[in-house]
């Protein structure tokens, strides 16, 4: 029984018989917890910043609950993975160039696609040597069955390849942790982010905002930031409509390891709640530096991981501004404004060691 199996070009693998040469019995009534290996099929990437995709087909004649990452790479060959859920993968080969913010049609004699073709929502992400991810108890993120996942796909960007260049090859990737007991609370991550760019030897926020129009109760538990080299600190918020009240969920400094963090305020956000966020960037480069994917670009992201009780998770994956000098959480009329807090970390949480 092929319950997790690559398609078309891909090799066949099955779960509950055989991964690789380790056999795992399953018995379907139980409690337990497999673990399938999305890794890089031995890839040798030759051209730096190469962001490669490699994807996986969920069976779906039966609901799966994935309740834990375990991640198998390190910072010194990935600079950051990302798995995908889709309805359809971007393109039917066993790997292919997803550098999406890339252009030409080939890098390293690979083709050029999305992550997906349909259906695209992150539900993981690392960077800088983050930790395993464990969810909370009776929390999983559905995929197969009648759910719009039905393809996971692992995106991993190679910023450098100097140690490819000898035809050595890479398995990075991530342990999927998963069980066929039904959770009786889905898991989802919403992503903010911006565009925009950030002046010569300057501090710029890049600030985002959205209102949670869906008729839903989501409850966070994890957060995580990301930026490239010029982030200062990464802070998100749930802004409460009545009171226009800024609610911390979290921050971090990105240059930290770049995992999913404990939310700091775990209480529900509700329909017309607006979600927030702001990177402090602080650049000492004499040349204007933009958003885009490579390490002389930027980014600004914050994930909330969040779950629903007894109902699908939010349709909305996404919340993004054009960023600065074009937006501003001041003229989108937002008051109340943490201007000290969003970009100052002050005292560390307790979950992180002083170094």
């Amino acid at each position: 029984m092929n319950v997790i199996y690559k398609i078309s070009s891909f090799l066949i693998l099955t779960i509950f018989s055989h991964i690789g040469q380790c056999k795992i019995q399953i018995n379907e009534n139980s409690n337990h917890v497999a673990s399938y290996p999305l890794l890089m099929p031995n890839v040798s990437p030759k051209v730096p910043e190469l962001y490669l995709c490699t994807p996986v087909r969920v069976d779906s004649s039966k609901d799966y609950y994935i309740i834990g990452f375990e991640p198998n790479a390190t910072m010194q060959t990935a600079h950051h993975m990302l798995i995908y859920g889709c309805t359809k993968p971007g393109s039917s080969k066993s790997i292919w160039n997803c550098g999406e913010m890339t252009r030409g049609s080939t890098d390293n004699g690979l083709p050029l696609a999305a992550a997906c073709s349909g259906g695209s929502q992150i539900i993981y992400a690392w960077a800088k040597n983050a930790l395993r991810l464990n969810l909370p108890k009776d929390v999983g993120f559905k995929v197969g069955g009648q759910t719009k996942i039905q393809y996971l796909v692992l995106q991993v960007h190679y910023a450098h390849v100097d140690h490819f260049l000898d035809g050595s090859t890479d398995d990075s990737g991530v342990f999927l942790h998963y069980t066929l007991k039904p959770m009786s609370n889905q898991a989802g991550v919403y992503l903010l982010g911006t565009g925009g760019s950030i002046r010569a030897r300057s501090t710029e926020l890049m600030e985002v905002a959205c209102s949670l129009d869906e008729n839903k109760t989501i409850y966070p538990f994890a957060y995580r930031v990301h930026t490239h080299s010029l982030g200062h600190l990464v802070s998100g918020y749930a802004i409460e409509p009545r009171t226009n009240e800024w609610i911390e969920l979290g921050k971090m400094d990105p240059q930290r390891a770049q995992m999913f963090y404990p939310i700091h305020n775990k209480n529900p956000i509700y329909q017309n709640f607006t979600l927030a966020a702001r990177c402090t960037m602080i650049s000492n480069r004499d040349r204007v530096t933009y958003i885009g994917s490579t390490n002389k670009d930027e980014m600004c992201n914050f994930y909330l991981m969040y779950y629903v009780k007894g109902g699908e998770p939010l349709n909305d994956k996404y919340c993004f501004s054009a960023g600065p000098p074009f937006y501003s959480w001041k003229t989108q009329g937002y008051r109340n404004i943490p201007d000290k807090e969003a970009s100052t970390m002050g005292k560390l949480p307790d979950y992180i060691k002083e170094e």
